[in-house]
């Protein structure tokens, strides 16, 4: 047993009461010891994907406690995967807020980020599902202190309106998990895919609502239609960095969604057979036709970014509702791309803010750096839109031929090569008005924003602003280049979850407390 798999939770949850019992009135000491550890998170991460990448499952049993009695981490390739995922984006994120100053305008924002990554890694790597319900309330938590940070009204409300939809979520998580014991007795998700093989036939009433229940929660967590209306105005309204973060909450989501339902309720189940196909499909259809028309209705250029993001994800969930092993692969490589181009996007909006008397997309002067910024948006909406060469443009291409020959092939070409068209309408007008005919404006003066935090002063950026943007989409381009490998181990990935007897036989066999009087009796 491995101690290293537990590091990515329990390093974020030392330094975050650290940082603000030690060195609450002294931001470069929290800046140095937030970014000491993402670096080492990043290290940590790193390794375990590296161990990950042979098969190789990894398990921790707290207090040597065996499943499923005992709390487990337990580190495969996609826990590890989305480990590494968040510890790279929240690098360049804590970059981008030390560099802008946004750390500075408020108070406790590096514990917070601590405490949100805790919560996100927590999500990734844990084995039960009531742990998972402890660590979506975690980072739930520090979600809306991050949200709120440096304050303003617009930002308050959105928030208060984030976390009441996100604890009605958290509501019926607890049903669902209440039903879920109340019929298995487990809440171990390698003992209850087990358990709920063995359920007759003609009792599974509750197991199937259970399932359906958390269906509906990991929705709410991926923005998926109809229940999306809480992400537009809390990812508008929070701080850039924030923003640029909360672009790995939605993929929590829709993780959950691909360990719970290949794992313990898997398409062939015949408990919950049918589950998966009979609106999880026209759901992520929907999402992405409403994504892409917001993103060309959109009157200002953060909320195109969130309408982006609604999209992307409803581009996800209609690959992961397809639920084969080429669908999930293809759902996988474009999760790592939306995220790193979603938060590219976020940051950008914050370069534009940081000189714009608001982010209307109406003619106005140049921004400062103009010539940068608009070079940086180009290649990132390009990303977003789905143009080819980049990353983008090849996960959709992995999604449509994985949906070619399903019974709803038909729609999904239709509806992504719809949208894509759109998308690009929406960010070449926004594009446009922002950076290239703004030049033909004459300057006006620029008045105070009801934000307190924002900048009224056209002053260029800090160069390492510049770096964390610049870095992310140099993250796509390596992506891009690399696709080819990138796609093999997502193939593996998936493979994996489809064969999850190797994950079983790790976290139910391996040795613990409650075993060792049996060895003793053996020798």
């Amino acid at each position: 047993m491995t101690h290293w798999i537990l590091a990515p939770i329990i390093l974020p949850a030392i330094l975050a009461p650290f940082i603000v019992l030690a060195a609450r009135y002294h931001i470069q000491i929290q800046r140095v010891f937030s970014m000491a550890g993402v670096v080492a998170l990043i290290a940590i991460a790193a390794g375990l994907a590296w161990q990950a990448s042979d098969g190789t499952v990894t398990l921790y049993q707290l207090g040597d406690w065996a499943a499923p009695f005992g709390i487990v981490v337990v580190g495969d390739r996609l826990s590890t995967l989305m480990v590494l995922l968040t510890a790279v984006l929240a690098f360049f994120v804590l970059l981008y807020s030390m560099a802008s100053g946004w750390d500075e305008r408020g108070r406790h924002f590096h514990a917070l980020f601590q405490f949100q990554l805790m919560g996100i890694m927590g999500a990734f790597l844990t084995g039960d599902l009531f742990n998972l319900f402890v660590f979506f309330e975690v980072l739930l938590i520090a979600s809306y202190g991050l949200m709120i940070h440096a304050g303003g009204r617009e930002r308050l409300r959105a928030g208060v309106q984030y976390v009441l939809f996100n604890l009605l979520g958290s509501t019926l998580f607890l049903f669902a998990l209440g039903s879920i014991y109340a019929e298995t007795g487990t809440l171990n998700m390698a003992d209850l895919a087990q358990r709920v093989t063995l359920i007759d036939a003609e009792e599974t009433v509750g197991i199937r609502v259970a399932a359906v229940l958390l269906l509906l929660v990991f929705a709410i967590k991926a923005a998926l239609v109809p229940l999306h209306f809480w992400l537009p105005s809390s990812y508008a309204e929070a701080p850039a960095p924030v923003a640029a973060l909360f672009a790995i909450m939605t993929k929590v989501g829709a993780y959950a969604i691909i360990r719970v339902y290949t794992i313990v309720f898997p398409p062939d189940l015949e408990v919950t057979a049918g589950l998966h196909t009979d609106w999880l499909l026209p759901a992520a259809l929907i999402s992405l036709a409403i994504g892409m028309a917001g993103v060309l209705a959109a009157k200002k250029l953060d909320r195109l970014v969130t309408f982006s993001v609604i999209g992307s994800m409803g581009m996800v969930m209609v690959a992961i509702s397809l639920f084969t092993a080429e669908s999930i692969a293809a759902a996988l490589y474009y999760i790592v791309h939306s995220t790193l181009a979603g938060a590219a996007l976020f940051l950008i909006v914050d370069l534009v803010r940081n000189s714009r008397e608001h982010l209307n997309l109406t003619l106005l002067p140049p921004v400062a750096g103009a010539a940068l910024i608009s070079g940086l948006f180009f290649v990132a909406a390009i990303a977003m839109a789905g143009l080819p060469p980049l990353s983008g443009f090849l996960g959709k291409l992995l999604i449509l031929d994985a949906s070619y020959l399903s019974s709803g092939g038909v729609w999904v070409w239709a509806v992504v090569l719809t949208g894509s068209l759109i998308s690009i309408v929406g960010f070449a007008r926004a594009g446009s008005t922002v950076f290239w005919k703004a030049k033909s404006v004459e300057p006006e003066p620029l008045v105070e924003s009801e934000d307190p935090t924002g900048s009224p002063q056209a002053e260029a950026p800090a160069t390492m602003s510049y770096v964390a943007v610049g870095g992310l989409l140099a993250l796509l381009v390596s992506y891009t280049v690399f696709s080819g490998p990138v796609h093999a181990y997502m193939s593996a990935t998936s493979a994996q979850l489809f064969a999850p007897q190797p994950y079983f036989s790790t976290v139910l066999e391996t040795p613990g407390k409650l075993s060792k009087p049996k060895q003793e009796e053996a020798h």
